[in-house]
């Protein structure tokens, strides 16, 4: 494979602060490459040292002949809101209008929608329009920074099926493992001012780390315990005359051993939320509720009820009116019609991307983490809880008008956390961190006893977090009693996207070939079993709620509840059924092995 791009000892430093230094790193045809690292290890600083936006201090970047870069960021130039998608496509790129109708329409926007104006669309429409320019100028290298933010799930999906077929190379930052797990072939690491490159998919890659990590800290004990036996020999005999030549010489071999450097290693670090004490009961019931702006309606009709302790993901397209809700039921804005009713005594907090504004510029990172604390929460907590959003020693005094945006966000989520609050309404909680920090706050979050309502379209960190969904879409929110993955997969097939990674040739083969197959087969049905299996926990758990709830209230009726525990029920069976067939299939499928192994 032809070399594309060579970066060659490379420098950056910002204020005295090294970001990388003797970094090197080259890239072939038909590379898909996973970009990984701490904030601030300098994965967008590399992006943009490579396409000329940022000077290095030392070190070159040598394009090869026959390379075309595409760049891609959540922050790229404005359009012209009054152009129409067609015009911006054809003036932007050059092309045929028959080549950008077909590029457009590999992202859902074809017919009249070509004809509509850029500024009649939502974010996520906006950035599959970018997404269409790039591409029509036919880059065989992209590099993709933090694609995801902002994108709602739709385009993701859409992103993600064009990554699984694009026949160039591409770097790809991105905070969602479960999108470099499915689009990346190979691992690149910003660690530590160096690159570290792995042949394999993210968690290959992980494991391996893992594993490095396990066989460093062995090795460093078995030094440890080495030195501490020298050091006891010098410290008996280094007095006495006819043993200080051994003695010296115990010192020296002291000298010669060392241990390995450990970092701290991916998903090493641990979020804990503080306990709340939640009562059993209705955290929030919304009835017949009407959102929206001034006179313009969202979304009207809304009825539903959330139970103290859940953990529920507001999903939909971008547009719909995800933030509209959150931002009514934290009462930022007022109700059109209808009401919402919090249960007695919770205490709210919220997180939304304008938090960090609010920020006051005199304070310092620890001061305010101090002051946003419960009474109740010991100072180790805060520094911990600092520690875990990347506010280190040297952070701690640092004020917050020297912050960046992504150092405010964070800080002000940290505070939030410490709080204790009821309820947590979290809109994209998961944006300005690394996959490492979105997936420590994903598993507090999920053994959280807090009420939780958030939006994101960061599917492991949903996954992780979400025990139940509701759906905004088309001006109507309801509550789904499937759960997130049904969700996705309802979404697949209105996009008419294949799910590439599960694909099985279906050719007939025998011995070790036949044998690969069988197993492929194998994990799949497995993996599907496994879901099922969680999301017959979920409806348990589920079940046991409503139970619970008419056993504390058995004169009184509530008709969501008992149409919750009608589509529960329906969806129990639905999956044993399934279940059973799959059980089935795996059965099927061993018999099979043991045939083929027998030949």
């Amino acid at each position: 494979m032809s070399t594309l791009l060579q970066v060659n000892n490379l420098k950056k430093s910002y204020t005295g602060d090294v970001i990388f230094e003797n970094l090197s790193l080259s890239i072939s045809q038909k590379q898909k490459i996973a970009v990984i690292g701490r904030n601030g290890a300098g994965k967008s600083t590399l992006f943009k040292i490579i396409i000329g936006q940022l000077e290095a201090d030392s070190g070159t970047v040598q394009i090869h002949d026959g390379t075309y870069i595409g760049y891609l960021s959540q922050h790229g130039e404005a359009f012209n809101q009054q152009e129409t998608v067609l015009e911006f496509l054809l003036r932007s790129t050059n092309k045929e209008e028959w080549k950008c109708s077909k590029v457009a329409g590999e992202f859902q926007i074809k017919g009249d929608m070509l004809h509509k104006k850029i500024g009649s669309f939502a974010g996520g429409y906006q950035m599959r329009i970018k997404l269409i320019e790039l591409l029509l100028h036919e880059p065989n290298l992209l590099l993709l920074d933090e694609p995801t933010n902002f994108l709602d799930l739709s385009t993701l999906l859409l992103l993600e099926q064009f990554l699984q077929t694009y026949t160039g190379s591409f770097l790809l930052i991105s905070h969602d493992r479960e999108f470099l797990k499915r689009t990346c072939k190979q691992t690149l690491e910003i660690d530590r001012g160096k690159a570290v490159y792995y042949p394999q998919s993210i968690e290959p890659y992980l494991a391996h780390k893992a594993q490095q990590l396990e066989l460093a800290k062995r090795h460093n004990k078995k030094i440890q315990k080495e030195q501490r036996h020298l050091q006891d020999f010098v410290d008996r005999f280094r007095a006495k005359a006819s043993k200080a030549s051994a003695a010296q010489s115990k010192l020296k071999q002291i000298k010669k051993l060392k241990t390995i450097e450990i970092s701290i290693p991916a998903g090493a670090s641990r979020i804990v939320i503080p306990t709340i004490v939640q009562k059993p009961g209705t955290a929030l019931d919304i009835r017949d509720l009407t959102i929206g702006y001034d006179t313009k309606e969202i979304a009207k009709d809304i009825t539903f009820d959330i139970d103290r302790g859940q953990h529920i993901a507001i999903v939909g397209n971008n547009g719909q009116g995800k933030t509209t809700l959150l931002k009514t039921i934290a009462g930022e804005l007022p109700e059109l019609n209808g009401t919402f009713k919090w249960g007695r005594n919770i205490k709210i907090g919220y997180y939304a991307q304008h938090v960090p504004l609010m920020l006051k510029a005199k304070d310092q990172v620890l001061t305010y983490l101090q002051s946003m604390a419960n009474k109740d929460v010991t100072e180790e907590s805060i520094l911990k809880m600092a520690g875990n959003f990347l506010f280190k020693d040297h952070d701690l005094k640092k004020s917050v008008s020297v912050l960046s945006g992504g150092e405010k966000a964070r800080l002000c989520l940290a505070g939030l956390l410490l709080q204790k609050n009821h309820v947590l309404l979290l809109d994209e909680p998961s944006n300005h961190l690394d996959f490492e920090t979105v997936e420590a706050l994903g598993e507090g979050l999920r053994n959280s006893t807090a009420t939780i309502i958030f939006i994101s379209h960061n599917r492991t960190f949903v996954n992780e977090v979400a025990d139940g969904v509701v759906i905004v879409e088309n001006g109507k929110v309801r509550r789904s009693h499937h759960d997130y993955e049904h969700y996705v997969s309802q979404l697949k097939n209105q996009l008419d996207i294949v799910d590439l990674t599960a694909e099985v040739p279906q050719t007939i083969v025998h011995g070790k070939e036949e044998r690969k197959l069988i197993y492929a087969e194998l994990k799949i049905q497995k993996n599907k079993l496994e879901k099922f299996e969680k999301e017959l926990e979920k409806l348990n758990k589920t079940k046991k709620r409503l139970h619970g709830w008419f056993e504390l209230h058995p004169t009184e009726y509530s008709a969501p509840r008992v149409k919750e525990m009608g589509e529960v029920t329906e969806r129990t069976l639905e999956i044993e059924d399934e279940w059973f067939d799959i059980h089935e299939k795996i059965n099927e499928l061993n018999t099979k092995l043991e045939e083929s192994q027998k030949k």
